[in-house]
Parts: C-alpha cells; structure tokens; sequence
C-alpha cells in the first residue's frame, strides 16, 4: 500500500507542511503494513535531497519524513524506504515502518520548535494508524548498529506522544526540557566546535576524554598481547 495521508496526517500538526514532488509515487515499492514509527537524526544540516535521492551505495529514498530544524515537516515518499535495517523489531522494518529524519548533526542542541513537531508528527501518525505510543522507537533501539536520534530519552518521548494522544496541553518548552537530555549529546572530536551545545561543560568533556583514553588504552593493552604472542611464537620457532 503506499501511505498518500501522510501529508493530511502532517498538518494536522500545525507545523508548515511541504510536499515534494512526486511524494505520492516515491518509495522502494509499496509499504506492508504501517506498525510502527522509527525516530532518526540525519547526522548533517540542510541534506532533505539526501533523505530524498540517497547517498553513494544506498538509493533513496531513505525516509517517509524529513524534519527541519523549525519544525517544517517535508513529505518524501508514500512508499518504503531504506531507513532502518536490520531491524530488531518486526513492527519495525522498512516495510511496515514509517521513517523520520530529523535535521540534527548529532552533537548540537534540539531546538524546542523541532522536538515539538518531532513528537507532534509521532502522535498524529499513531493515531491515523491505530497505533500506541508504544510503537514509537528511536533508530539505536531497533538497530543496534545505531545511535539516533542523539540526546533524546525515548521513554519520555514516548511519554510525551501519549499525552497528546489523550489531547493533554503540551508545550514545546515543556517538550524541550522533558524529553532533551543534554549531557548525554556527544562532544565531538574537535573541541573547537564545543560552542554548539552551550551546555558542554569542562566536566562533561573531561568525561568524555576519559572515556576515549580507556577505549584507546584497551587497544593498546589487546595489541600488546597479540605482539607478546607473536613474539612468544617466534623464540619458540628459533629453539627448534
């Protein structure tokens, strides 16, 4: 089946809704079944065409969603799309599961505007399709190869999107700080860019770099033994 709502789902969000050529026609085939919802972070900035056309090895389109960082929704495709294998969750699966990628480098800051819509999109999708809250997952849930969306706690997204199923008031501010958990965004490699999250402390990077040195030093520690070995192996060959 190919999921032509998923516009009309979208605006029933509030947010601006834009529709991309050819959404309704666009997708690796048509869709199974629609059991579930899966929550990404594109990883880049302004890469809608990448969601759309795909990257070298991997055609598009990679997404049913792609979500701008103020909230804009853009419409991709109607059908399947590469966004989540191998799943670990049958309801999951690029064939009964709808993909949104949200705009975010991974190690930057939601803006309350996008999370809202982030969670706003979720619930209108769960209702359209008869789904609960429950059937919300984040990428490194249902695939243990990933880590996005980054920074958010699904549970309380999750939280989030049965309370405005059940139509409770929910502001984005209230969004942002529930669901957000900004110390667990990771610092980059080049600390020079640490000012795009305001809240990367000395601490928080000190703990990062500790956790670096140990991951580097049981490296080290693994080639040493393998060097010991061969080295062993070597003595014991020249005795013979």
């Amino acid at each position: 089946m190919w999921l032509t709502q998923l516009a009309d789902v979208a605006r029933r969000t509030g947010y601006p809704v834009i529709e991309t050529a050819g959404w309704k026609t666009r997708g690796h085939g048509g869709m199974a079944a629609m059991w579930g919802v899966v929550c990404h972070h594109t990883a880049g900035r302004a890469d809608m065409h990448v969601v759309r056309d795909g990257r070298p090895g991997l055609d598009g389109p990679l997404s049913q969603f792609w979500l701008r960082r103020d909230g804009a929704i853009f419409v991709i495709a109607a059908g399947r799309c590469w966004h989540n294998a191998p799943s670990t969750s049958a309801q999951h699966t690029n064939s009964v599961s709808v993909g949104i990628e949200a705009e975010n480098t991974g190690h930057e800051p939601w803006p309350a505007e996008q999370l809202d819509a982030y969670a706003r999109l979720c619930a209108e999708l769960c209702r359209e399709f008869g789904l609960s809250a429950g059937r919300v997952k984040g990428h490194r849930e249902v695939n243990r190869q990933k880590v996005d969306p980054a920074g958010i706690n699904m549970d309380d997204f999750r939280a989030t999107v049965a309370r405005l199923l059940k139509g409770e008031d929910v502001t984005p501010e209230e969004i942002n700080k529930a669901v957000w958990r900004r110390d667990t965004v990771p610092v980059p490699d080049d600390y020079s860019k640490r000012d795009t999250n305001p809240t990367w402390t000395a601490e928080t990077m000190l703990r990062d770099t500790n956790l670096k040195v140990r991951a580097l030093t049981a490296q080290v520690d693994q080639l040493a033994a393998q060097v010991a070995e061969l080295v062993a192996a070597q003595k014991e060959a020249a005795a013979k």
